[in-house]
């Protein structure tokens, strides 16, 4: 089971599928994610649920302009939005296709309404950890919290990371940059472990580097959540895409998840080999054999012998201790010698 559907120590990481502004404000693409997530094998879908009246005003500048359609970046947000009634079919249909329903709230607004439509989780937006109220109306649900911390320095982490531990709430702190996309020296791999050690909670990574690896990187660490942004398809519109995986993409992370939590807990000891390579060994290793016919009698010099395989005789590495020995009977060529062969 994983972390979010059950946020105990030992479960598998929560896969999240973001879709953010992927949908581009169509209800019907934003369903269509639904499926594409579920498909690739993700346990979580996860939107972000904009008010533009109740977090927005005329004077917010763009992150970077690339909408010709949108005025401001309020409209934009206006654009953006669905009705609760389009919220709740959107979680009827991620509950039918066996996902997580979870959404960022940006507005106290938005966490009243979509405390009303049902959500296993509350991602608490990298832009929102330092907003006190946000985080109380979240934690007084008593459902889990994921902190992102893409803009934020300690001493804030700190602060969000305490208010939501003094509520109980389970907690989980992730590695983000804001940066779309991220390269490589920025993801800070490194403060995954670091954030256990200081917060003795879950961790988890937000990626934004539009490939797989940051997320594989990440799950040999044991996180318990990994979020990236997932797009139909790379020629699709909007903000997110370039910092998105494609669902072909997200199968491989998934399953490349899986079989890293496989590896992790069955960690091998060379003491104890499995039963399919001990059977190998007769195979591939080799024996102490005899270079030419050698008749009875014969007393064993270095020359006499070599090694050869297979390996169910008497182990290459003791060649050495037969020399000396004598023959108790003849020996054909590429005979294999066995401890009965000699005196």
């Amino acid at each position: 089971m994983s972390w979010l559907a059950d946020p105990r120590p030992g479960n598998s990481c929560s896969v999240i599928a973001e879709v953010a502004q992927n949908h581009d404000g169509s209800l019907g693409m934003a369903h269509a994610f639904i499926d594409a997530a579920a498909d690739a094998g993700a346990d979580v879908i996860k939107f972000q649920t904009h008010i533009a009246s109740a977090e927005s005003t005329l004077s917010e500048p763009w992150r970077k302009p690339f909408s010709d359609q949108d005025a401001t970046r309020l409209d934009y947000w206006k654009r953006m939005e669905f009705s609760e009634a389009q919220w709740a079919g959107l979680q009827e249909h991620a509950r039918k296709r066996d996902l997580l329903f979870i959404s960022s709230p940006f507005s106290m607004e938005a966490v009243d309404m979509l405390t009303r439509v049902g959500v296993d989780a509350w991602k608490v937006a990298s832009g929102e950890i330092s907003n006190p109220d946000l985080l109380d109306a979240m934690t007084a649900t008593g459902l889990p919290i994921l902190i992102s911390t893409g803009m934020s320095p300690s001493d804030e982490i700190d602060a969000a990371v305490a208010r939501v531990q003094k509520a109980g709430a389970p907690l989980a702190v992730m590695q983000c940059t804001s940066v779309y996309p991220c390269p490589p020296e920025l993801v800070g791999i490194n403060l995954i472990p670091a954030f256990r050690e200081r917060y003795g909670c879950a961790v988890g990574l937000s990626d934004h580097s539009a490939t797989i690896y940051p997320g594989l990187a990440a799950a040999t660490l044991g996180i318990e959540v990994l979020e990236v942004h997932l797009t139909l398809s790379r020629e699709m519109f909007g903000p997110d895409v370039v910092a998105s995986i494609t669902p072909t993409e997200m199968r491989q992370l998934v399953d490349g998840i899986r079989f890293i939590e496989r590896m992790r807990a069955n960690p091998a000891d060379k003491n104890e080999l499995p039963e399919s390579v001990t059977s190998l060994r007769g195979i591939f290793m080799k024996s102490v054999v005899a270079r030419d016919d050698l008749p009875a009698g014969t007393v064993l010099r270095e020359e006499h012998l070599t090694t050869k395989k297979p390996g169910s005789g008497i182990p290459a590495g003791e060649l050495p201790s037969l020399v000396g020995r004598r023959l108790r009977r003849a020996v054909d060529r590429d005979t294999l010698l066995s401890l009965e062969d000699l005196e």
